[in-house]
This record gives C-alpha cells, sequence and structure tokens, in this order.
C-alpha cells in the first residue's frame, strides 16, 4: 500500500505546532546570569525601581527557586523567583516576585501566566500553604484572572503595589472526605448525645467503648500487611482518644485467595501482639475482592469527647515524629508506630485518659488540620492552629504534615494552662484555640490568619 493510500484511510496528520517557549527550573549558572541580567534591564533602566541592581538576600538564600521561560532557540525570555518568606526555618509561607519578561513576549505570548501558574504549582509542590506576590497595580487583573485575591495594597521602592493571594486548597481538599458524613447520616446521630462524630461509640448502659474503622481496599491490595497493622492502630488510636483501654479486636476480612489474606492478617496479628490488645474473633472470605475492617472494644467509665471543646479552650497536639513515610506512601502516611516497643505504644495510648481534657480527636486521614475542623465543630465553635508551634518531623513540609495521616496523633482541647498528656516517646505543644465561629485558620509568625476550612467539615453539627 502506498503511503498516499495510508494518508487518504487515515487522514492528514499534521504535526501539532511546537510551543514557543518553554517553562522550566533555573538550575545552571548561565540560565541564572540571563534571569538576573533580564530584571535589571526591567526594573532598573526600564523602570526605575531601583538603582544599579535590583539583588537581595533571597537571591543568596539556597532556598530560593527560580522558574524561567526559554524560546525555540533556548533564549531567556522571562523568568520569576519563588522562596520561603523570611530567614527562618520553611514553614509553608512562600513568596513569589521579580516576574520579568521581555518585551517583545508581553501580551500576546502568554509567558507572564504561564510563570505565574508555574510558580504555583511549583510551591504547592513543595508543601507551601502561604503562596502570596506583591503586584504592580497593572499587573493586578492579570493576577485576579489567574485566581489570585487581592490582600491589601503596599508600598514597595516607593511604587504602589497590591499584595495578592493564591488560594491553596490542600487542607480544604483533605478535610471534604468528610463532607458528606452528616447528609449520610442523618436520623442516625451515631455515638449517641454528646458523642456524635465521636471517634468511637460509648455502648449504652455499660462502660463499654465500640470503634469500627475500614481499610481502603486499594491500600489493602497494594500492601496487605501495612494495611493489617493500620487496621488495628487506627482503632486503637479511636478508642484512646475517648480515654478507653482496649480489650479485644475483631476483625472482617476478604481477599482474592488463602495467600493473600494470609498477608493481610500477619500485619494484623504482629500489630495487635505489638499494642497487647487480642483479637476476639471475625470473619474470614476467600475468593473476592480484598476489604478489610476492623472493630475494637474498650472499657472506660467516662469516655472522653470529642465535642467537649469551648472558645477559649487551648489546642494541644500530642504526637509522635519518629519514624519516617511509609514507603510507597511520601507525604501521606507517616509511620511511627511499626518500630516501637509495647510498652512506648501503651504509654502513648494512655495519654488522654491520664490528662482528661475537655475534647480530644484521633487525627485520622483529615490530618491534623481538618481533625482540628471536626473537633471544633462537634464543640460547635472554629479553630485556630498556630502553625510555627505545630509539633513537625524535620524534613517533612507543612503542607503534607498537616494533611497526612501521622500514625499517633491526637489533638485536644482544655483550659489554658492544662498540663500536657504523659505520653512515652510522643510529643506535645499547645499550637492553637478554639473561636468562636466554625472552620479552622492558620496563624502565621506575621500575626496573619488564613482561613483553610470555611465552614464545618462532616455536616453532623455539634455533639
Amino acid at each position: 500500500m502506498s503511503t498516499f493510500e495510508v494518508v487518504a484511510l487515515l487522514g492528514e496528520r499534521r504535526a501539532a505546532p511546537r510551543p514557543a517557549f518553554s517553562v522550566e527550573r533555573a538550575d545552571d549558572p548561565a540560565c541564572l546570569e540571563a534571569y538576573r541580567a533580564l530584571r535589571t534591564e526591567v526594573f532598573v533602566t526600564e523602570q526605575g525601581l531601583f538603582t544599579r541592581h535590583d539583588l537581595d538576600s533571597y537571591d543568596a538564600d539556597e532556598r530560593t527557586v527560580v522558574l524561567v521561560a526559554r524560546d525555540n532557540r533556548g533564549e531567556v525570555i522571562g523568568g520569576v523567583r519563588l522562596h520561603p518568606a523570611g530567614d527562618g526555618p520553611d514553614l509553608g509561607w512562600w513568596r513569589g516576585g521579580r516576574l520579568a519578561v521581555v518585551p517583545a513576549s508581553r501580551g500576546v505570548a502568554g509567558v507572564g501566566p504561564a510563570l505565574v501558574r508555574a510558580a504555583c504549582a511549583y510551591a504547592e509542590n513543595a508543601g507551601v500553604l502561604r503562596f502570596e506576590a506583591t503586584v504592580q497595580l497593572r499587573n493586578e487583573p492579570m493576577f485576579s484572572r489567574l485566581g489570585w485575591t487581592a490582600v491589601r495594597t503596599v508600598t514597595v521602592a516607593g511604587v504602589p503595589h497590591v499584595l495578592m493571594r493564591w488560594p491553596v486548597g490542600r487542607i480544604a481538599a483533605a478535610a471534604a472526605t468528610k463532607r458528606d458524613l452528616g447528609r449520610l447520616l442523618r436520623g442516625v446521630a451515631p455515638g449517641g448525645p454528646g458523642f456524635v462524630g465521636d471517634d468511637g461509640a460509648p455502648v449504652p448502659g455499660t462502660d463499654l467503648v465500640a470503634a469500627c474503622d475500614a481499610i481502603l481496599p486499594s491500600m489493602v491490595e497494594r500492601d496487605p500487611e501495612w494495611a493489617g497493622w493500620c487496621s488495628v492502630l487506627v482503632n486503637v488510636n479511636d478508642l484512646a482518644a475517648m480515654g478507653a483501654e482496649p480489650v479485644g479486636l475483631l476483625d472482617a476480612v476478604a481477599a482474592r485467595d488463602r495467600s493473600f489474606a494470609s498477608r493481610i492478617l500477619s500485619g494484623l496479628r504482629r500489630a495487635a501482639a505489638a499494642y497487647g490488645v487480642p483479637v476476639l474473633g471475625g470473619h474470614t472470605q476467600l475468593g473476592v475482592p480484598a476489604a478489610l475492617s476492623v472493630t475494637a472494644l474498650g472499657r472506660a467509665a467516662d469516655p472522653v469527647r470529642g465535642g467537649g471543646g469551648v472558645p477559649g479552650h487551648r489546642v494541644r497536639l500530642t504526637v509522635d515524629t519518629g519514624g519516617g513515610w511509609r514507603p510507597g506512601y511520601l507525604g501521606r502516611q507517616w509511620d511511627s508506630t511499626s518500630t516501637r516497643t509495647t510498652t512506648e505504644l501503651r504509654a502513648m495510648l494512655t495519654s488522654v485518659a491520664a490528662a482528661r481534657p475537655a475534647a480530644a480527636k484521633d487525627v485520622s486521614m483529615a490530618g491534623i488540620a481538618g481533625t482540628l475542623g471536626m473537633l471544633a465543630e462537634a464543640s460547635g465553635c472554629g479553630a485556630v492552629l498556630d502553625v510555627a508551634a505545630v509539633p513537625r518531623p524535620s524534613g517533612t513540609t507543612v503542607g503534607d504534615w498537616l494533611t497526612c495521616f501521622p500514625g499517633f496523633a491526637m489533638l485536644t482541647a482544655d483550659t489554658p494552662g492544662a498540663p500536657p498528656p504523659p505520653a512515652g516517646p510522643a510529643v506535645s505543644a499547645e499550637c492553637g484555640e478554639l473561636v468562636a465561629g466554625s472552620g479552622v485558620a492558620l496563624r502565621w509568625p506575621d500575626g496573619e490568619l488564613t482561613t483553610v476550612i470555611s465552614h464545618d467539615v462532616t455536616g453532623l453539627g455539634q455533639a
């Protein structure tokens, strides 16, 4: 068959037009020098904002990132830099700036918007939760079209600018996994009066507390041993948040074959032994898609409520920062428990029972900020989280840490000055407070508040 016949049958195929430019990180000295030369041309020669040069301390900060746009010949035709705000630890607050584009590529080519979008994507991927830029008045419409929000007017180099903020939605997205609970459970009132939305449920007329959690089927398929471990972990944590002593577990396991079920149960048995909690029984089914859920029973004469807080109570995070990211779950699941001894694990599990705070919740897959939103919702109020005061392992970004599942972590609320819970190897720090209203705001070192959850998390309402 001739080439003509092939083209006639398949239709004419035209090569996609080559992009006029590409955006990349500037890592080589020549590229950085070209970007700085462009900045001098724009901000010194053209606009007269600076004399001689526009370099500052951020250019010497090794954490600063420069993104450049190159044309098809490889020439730098635009650039932007972004970096942590201030000289201290990276708290997930970054600034963008020094956006410059050669005159011939302004307006029609889309270089400026592309650089701004790339900077936003880079910042979010780096775990940034507050990303801002001081923008010249002429550029405010472009940033607004790209989704940025004007905060207030500021002056830079004697010229009016607008402080603008990119809406990072990472925490809201993590909390959104809980948003349908209220509608789904309408009329059920899980937990009973005073305990609606709690991690476990008191059994009426007894001192028993029951908790039940299922593991994501995709996680069971991908990592069955870890799924088995976590099925115990999440349930004993739920009991611990209510000050209950675990007394036994019931498991329901489904798997495609005996070998796969054995892998799930090996992780479950290992965790049950590590925590010193017996497996009382359960149900196993083979020849079906993977599934795993565990019910835990505990005892507490007077369970601690998740909704016992009031405005003015201080928020405390007690968390095990040992360990590291579970392989394959970077930024999502922190494994601080699988290497702990039984003595260490039990010390953490009894921390809430020993301290008896006004309110407590185990940090769930909604993350630290999302779980704080649930505690505040159950308490009929809102919450503020002090970013700089949150205990965090070194090497983790704030964005990852506030939205991941951290292994063992308890959020509690109590009167100011209440002593920290005795929690063995876990660390504990006051890092916020409950306030009137709803939702969750982050408080930054400069005193600025940024709302990350603007409404109730679950819709279950006050407990």
